[in-house]
């Protein structure tokens, strides 16, 4: 799929979904591994829906992806925020890092170095291409042990 969407041969279903919804969602779906986490997930996802224009399947595995990320690399007992504004769509977890923001999005890259475990590395590289080719903006930022995820769409209306 990485390889399709970077050579713009990925099919899309391009519809105006709930991106509000869409989030909710693929936090509920992941509520057990999150519980068991022992990471503090702060939420800040309106009630009234955020409409953007993108492939709904798509999106919601690069949610899925950034949050099993999450699980995965963040420091148990770290705070884990997750924003949904009309701004911006932010997804932020504290996680101290050994990489800088460039190096963190190339495939095969993996946060912790030293990290041995199961797993292709490709889950930020995929995350980015799939918001990319889904009508989105994708960057990575590092504020001292911050790891900040934030994903921009154009909002759309409702159709």
């Amino acid at each position: 799929d990485l390889s399709k969407a970077s050579s713009n041969n990925l099919p899309l279903d391009m519809e105006t979904i709930d991106l509000a919804r869409l989030a909710k969602q693929a936090l509920a779906d992941m509520e057990e591994p999150i519980a068991a986490s022992g990471l503090t997930f702060r939420i800040n996802i309106p009630d009234e829906p955020i409409y953007i224009i993108s492939d709904g399947k798509k999106l919601y595995r690069v949610l899925e992806n950034l949050i099993m990320n999450t699980l995965k690399y963040s420091l148990s007992g770290s705070r884990v925020f997750v924003d949904l504004t009309v701004d911006s769509k932010e997804v932020l977890a504290n996680y101290e890092m050994t990489f800088d923001e460039d190096e963190i999005l190339q495939r095969f890259v993996r946060g912790d170095k030293s990290r041995s475990s199961e797993g292709s590395g490709l889950g930020l590289s995929i995350a980015q291409t799939f918001t990319e080719v889904c009508g989105g903006k994708f960057s990575v930022k590092i504020d001292g042990d911050l790891f900040k995820v934030e994903l921009r769409f154009e909002t759309g209306s409702e159709s």
